[in-house]
């Protein structure tokens, strides 16, 4: 029992170390949406949206302070050269006439009663202001996305390239292979298999071209998702979607002329707020000389309390200047949007009709490719009965190795054309 319960166990482990050596050797993954997401938290304009936040956050709570009850200390003194004087004696009486050197020092406590709106509506621009900053960010990071895609689907066309580079590879083997065995029978030249030789070489250094241009371009793909991608992580092809399907303009640009209008229209509230009236309570106490009672000519406290009521009019001589310039800006923000709108939409109509020119050209080039590998077979045939030599051999390979690299660069451009059409849509 103890033996099988021991064996038992040994397995467990087995399992286990197996286990975390595969995990260990799996190979990374990355696809498309991953990469946008990545980029977008590691982009350093990403962190302005919390700063941005937090810039409302302290605004508005220093305008919500406008609520509370204001203190302020005064001190002054003066020296006069008149005093009042009552201008009558009495016998008897001694008037002592007013100091013409004067002083007081005082407190007043203040509490807004009626602001005609203003902090809410400045509360309001300045939530409004947020939005708009915000949404330009959203404006950086869908450039950004388009970047991103325009890394990922390069490399993606690399790995094809690399694949090709493979076919041809084996092609060619095969061909040296042949031409060995003909050398040996005496019934082919050595310098047909030295040419085959040569264009493997040829095949070999195109590979550690593309190789080199696949890393540069991880490279640079990890320092925009924030880490760095070995050369043996896989892209994954995105599934291409029905784009055709997306007709609504999603842009964020569009967020920003919104607000941008938001705004200016409280701008036009803000500005009513502030030529309203103002009304508060008010306690004030202190110390000074004279006192309250001016026919006490010596030092007192004092205090009192009341209503102010303040209306500053100055404002009103630019209020018809400022709202007409609020209008003025709400015509240039309306012809900006139009003018994007108008940009992007003969975009999209650009974009639709690239989409439909590369549909077709993969299908006919899907049919060249069919044809290729035909005429390759054959000369493959006649390049074993040495119907043909090396270098015709040669001529149909590479012509059926071209007729693919067209295949994948069409069907890769069709791709990123589909994406491209998304991104300017804003999806």
């Amino acid at each position: 029992m103890s033996w099988a319960w021991g064996k038992a166990n040994t397995l467990f482990l087995l399992a286990l170390l197996l286990s975390g050596s595969l995990q260990a050797r799996q190979v990374p993954v990355l696809t498309l949406e991953e990469a946008q997401e990545q980029a977008r938290q590691h982009y350093p304009i990403s962190r302005q949206r919390d700063l941005l936040l937090q810039t409302e956050q302290f605004t508005l709570e220093n305008l919500s302070k406008g609520y509370l009850p204001q203190v302020g200390l005064n001190g002054q003194a003066t020296y006069q050269s008149a005093v009042t004087q009552l201008p009558i004696s009495l016998p008897g009486v001694e008037i002592i006439p007013l100091p013409k050197e004067q002083y007081k020092v005082f407190a007043e406590v203040s509490q807004l009663v009626f602001d005609g709106g203003l902090i809410r509506q400045q509360k309001k621009a300045a939530q409004l202001q947020t939005a708009v900053e915000t949404q330009k960010v959203e404006v950086e990071l869908l450039r950004l996305q388009d970047r991103i895609n325009q890394l990922y689907l390069g490399t993606l066309l690399l790995d094809a390239q690399l694949k090709q580079v493979d076919l041809v590879q084996l092609d060619l083997e095969a061909g040296i292979r042949r031409v060995e065995a003909q050398v040996k029978n005496e019934v082919s030249f050595k310098s047909n298999l030295y040419l085959l030789q040569a264009e493997l070489l040829k095949n070999n250094q195109r590979r550690a071209e593309l190789r080199s241009a696949r890393q540069a371009t991880l490279q640079t793909l990890g320092l925009f998702v924030g880490q760095a991608l070995p050369e043996s992580v896989v892209l994954p092809l995105p599934v291409p979607t029905e784009v055709m399907a997306y007709q609504q303009i999603q842009r964020p640009e569009l967020k920003v002329y919104s607000f941008q209008q938001s705004l200016l229209e409280q701008q036009q509230k803000l500005l009513l707020a502030r030529n309203l009236p103002k009304a508060s309570l008010f306690g004030q106490t202190g110390y000074g000389r004279p006192g309250l009672n001016f026919l006490q000519n010596q030092a007192d406290f004092w205090y009192m309390g009341g209503f102010r009521l303040n209306w500053s009019l100055g404002n009103l001589y630019t209020a018809r200047n400022d709202r007409k310039l609020i209008g003025v800006n709400q015509q240039l923000t309306q012809i900006q949007l139009e003018n994007f709108l108008l940009n992007t939409n003969a975009q999209l109509t650009q974009q639709r009709a690239e989409i439909d020119k590369l549909q077709q050209l993969v299908v006919t080039d899907q049919e060249i490719v069919g044809l290729r590998e035909k005429v390759k077979a054959a000369a493959s045939a006649q390049l074993s009965n040495s119907v043909i030599t090396p270098n015709d051999y040669l001529r149909e390979v590479y012509a059926e190795d071209q007729a693919r690299q067209t295949l994948i660069l069409h069907q890769l451009q069709l791709l990123q054309a589909q994406i491209n059409y998304k991104t300017t849509l804003g999806y």
